[in-house]
């Protein structure tokens, strides 16, 4: 396996505790590799048993770390969400990284059973409220770290607080897009909260102009998928697109930076409108709304 340059500071993430969401396939699968490898205990989070043990097994006897465990959940329901806190936190006496990188893209409009657009739940509220859930372990394990996987579509993406749902008028791209960009501004309206606590939060893009070849799009038919599948040749690995991820995760070079975005383990300017304050806070207490917190 073609390794990541953060491999020369292997054994510096002895001791730690990372809490990775889509963690049994593609960069979420390659993030959870490299951090087994650097000596971190890893708690993988998956939604198929069958998929998530068989990445258990291999990550563990490729990292050669025991310290490797899965947590079963689907991410789409906050209620399983709120149980995967629990869990996490009964097992777990502290919490240095949280990796929220699950996410998915619908062709077509789905609901989750919270009524919910699947897209909207997944991609964002699912990292908002388990987020929620776990930061007082996060504040009680300073310095620690959050990192939100992204998208270059984020630079598409608006909100519609109209219909932020889809329900007026449905489409995939626009869809991911406005999750996507969601998560940058949840980041930096998260990061403006969590100020002089130690906790940091940031979000990457995990590409660059070439997309990640992982399992994502892959129930994605019509036009859309016959361009997912002919463009798969072509795409990075996962273990390339995990990059940035691992960086923002492990590296002494990002400690203290908070409120960023990364592409290529580079800071980069997001979308002018992800940096509106008034958007984020308003984003902020609609999403807080959506998931029953005190916002």
């Amino acid at each position: 396996m073609e390794r990541p340059e953060t491999e020369k500071h292997s054994g510096a993430m002895g001791e730690k505790i990372c809490l990775i969401t889509g963690a049994t396939s593609g960069i979420g699968k390659a993030t959870a590799m490299e951090l087994a490898s650097m000596g971190a205990s890893v708690v993988m989070v998956g939604r198929d048993r069958g998929r998530g043990e068989a990445a258990l097994a291999e990550i563990k006897e490729k990292s050669a770390n025991p310290s490797v465990d899965l947590m079963l959940a689907d991410l789409s329901s906050q209620e399983e969400v709120r149980r995967l806190a629990d869990v996490f936190k009964e097992a777990h006496p502290r919490l240095d990284v949280l990796i929220n990188n699950a996410g998915l893209f619908r062709g077509e409009r789905i609901t989750t059973a919270d009524g919910i657009e699947t897209t909207f739940a997944v991609n964002h509220l699912a990292y908002f409220l388990l987020t929620k859930l776990l930061l007082d372990v996060l504040k009680a394990s300073a310095p620690s770290r959050i990192v939100n996987v992204s998208s270059g579509e984020q630079r598409n993406g608006t909100i519609d607080f109209d219909d932020l749902q889809g329900e007026k008028g449905y489409r995939g791209a626009k869809a991911y897009s406005q999750s996507k960009l969601a998560t940058v501004l949840f980041t930096y309206e998260l990061a403006r909260r969590l100020e002089g606590t130690g906790v940091s939060a940031n979000c990457l893009h995990p590409g660059g102009r070439i997309p990640v070849r992982t399992n994502f799009g892959s129930g994605v038919s019509g036009v859309l998928g016959f361009m997912v599948r002919a463009l798969r040749p072509l795409m990075i690995s996962p273990e390339k697109g995990a990059e940035t991820s691992i960086y923002l995760a492990s590296s002494p070079e990002v400690e203290g930076l908070s409120g960023r975005y990364f592409v290529k383990k580079a800071e980069a300017r997001s979308s002018d409108v992800s940096y509106d304050k008034r958007l984020a806070r308003r984003l902020w207490e609609v999403s807080a709304d959506l998931t029953k917190v005190p916002a």
